[in-house]
């Protein structure tokens, strides 16, 4: 898969495109990563009340025993994504910068922590990208091998130099493909 230009970047990131040229940093799971979530899942509880339809820990932090990247993400289910209103004002007032905005991707959006490191996406309630992303997380869980073989991935390609954290992201997708064949809800 070829990397990801800056343009095609500067098209949905909310600001400058700042390359990362570096490997990615990756650490052993940390038992203190439910905790962080919990502190900012209160926190945006707290400023968007009942906009918030679900509100998810996801991504590798949220598995036991798998290294990640050491940002929380969190999976954030609203009405309409797409309606900024609703939300974003709120969300920026509170210190969470808007960072992403995918119009052509599941209405996706994604905002930063105010000092908390978290990747906050934002996706419609009955999104199927959310639900993919929930049924990744709990295959994870349960499935040891699966987890160690997405593990043993990571590692071994975030020791490359990337010029943008997103090169990184999409190198893994043959193996999230795989994984998430055996996922499959049986019929």
């Amino acid at each position: 898969m070829p990397p990801i230009s800056d343009d095609d970047l500067q098209r949905v990131i909310v600001g400058e495109v700042r390359p990362h040229s570096a490997p990615i940093e990756l650490a052993d799971y940390d038992p203190g990563w439910p905790a962080r979530y919990a502190g900012e899942e209160q926190r945006v509880r707290a400023v968007l009340g009942p906009v918030v339809r679900r509100l998810e820990h996801v991504g590798s932090t949220s598995v036991p025993g798998l290294a990640a990247k050491p940002i929380i993400d969190m999976l954030l289910l609203v009405p309409d994504s797409a309606d900024e209103a609703a939300y974003v004002p709120a969300m920026e007032a509170a210190g969470y910068p808007l960072r992403v905005r995918e119009p052509d991707w599941f209405e996706h959006r994604l905002f930063k922590g105010p000092d908390t490191n978290i990747n906050l996406h934002v996706f419609t309630d009955g999104c199927p990208e959310a639900d993919r992303m929930l049924r990744f997380r709990d295959w994870l869980r349960a499935n040891d091998d699966d987890r160690d073989h997405y593990a043993a991935t990571k590692r071994a390609l975030a020791t490359r130099t990337w010029r943008h954290v997103q090169d990184y992201a999409e190198a893994k997708t043959e193996v999230v493909a795989a994984i998430m064949a055996r996922a499959q809800p049986s019929a």
